[in-house]
């Protein structure tokens, strides 16, 4: 039985890095076609073949350059059934002894790429019951430790981001909703914690399967929903 994601276009934002990758290989596997868009110069030896396009160079918090970006998507496929928003970043500093410049980056790595690239996306996103976007919000966002406060406050905006646009778009068969993980077993996280017990972390590849599911057709029912992904954690 063919998959219900088969020959369908998802575009995933950040897709360079260890989710984007993942992501990428687990919709490959249905049978998707895979746009991958990050800020990094285009990665050589990407799987999929001709069911990849990657495009590197893309400043999705400018509004021209993430346009372009997608203009180059439906150029190449004549259609977007899905968006994942993954680009973002994190930083741990105190609010005492931090600086503001972090709470502005934070916000435009985190929130401002994800509402630049819906509103790129939206030209083109199916609107026949099929249209996605997931996007990449925090469970640190819920409550936020020492340290969190920037990157919490920016994931925090991609929750209420994400609930919004899914008000707006629940009548244009489009669903919009949001994967919170705990920490996902990166290699930066490790290098970051060396001391943690890494298995019991979120994969990239179960936070990608979680992603998967809220891209098919079981999920055409969920709009608005902010999904804990938090492994044993």
């Amino acid at each position: 039985m063919a998959s219900s994601l088969s020959d369908r276009v998802f575009v995933v934002t950040g897709g360079f890095g260890a989710l984007g990758r993942a992501l990428a290989a687990v919709l490959l596997e249905e049978g998707a076609r895979v746009a991958l868009l990050d800020r990094a110069p285009a990665a050589a030896g990407l799987p999929g073949g001709e069911r990849v396009l990657a495009i590197g160079g893309a400043d999705l918090g400018d509004a021209g350059a993430a346009a372009a970006a997608f203009a180059q998507v439906k150029e190449r496929w004549q259609r977007i059934d899905g968006l994942v928003n993954v680009a973002g970043g994190f930083a741990w500093e105190t609010v005492g002894e931090g600086q503001l410049d972090t709470w502005d980056r934070l916000y435009a790595m985190n929130l401002r790429s994800a509402v630049s690239a819906s509103q790129a996306a939206l030209p083109y996103l199916s609107t026949d019951g099929r249209g996605r976007v997931v996007n990449i919000a925090a469970l640190g966002a819920v409550k936020a430790a020492t340290g969190m406060g920037a990157y919490a406050a920016s994931k925090a905006g991609v929750m209420r981001f994400t609930e919004a646009l899914a008000e707006e778009l629940k009548d244009r068969g489009i669903t919009v909703n949001a994967v919170l993980p705990s920490i996902i077993d990166t290699p930066t996280n490790r290098a970051d914690m060396p001391d943690a017990t890494f298995d019991r972390w979120v994969t990239p590849e179960a936070l990608g399967r979680v992603i998967k599911f809220l891209l098919s057709d079981d999920a055409a029912a969920i709009t608005g929903a902010l999904l804990p992904v938090a492994g044993r954690t």
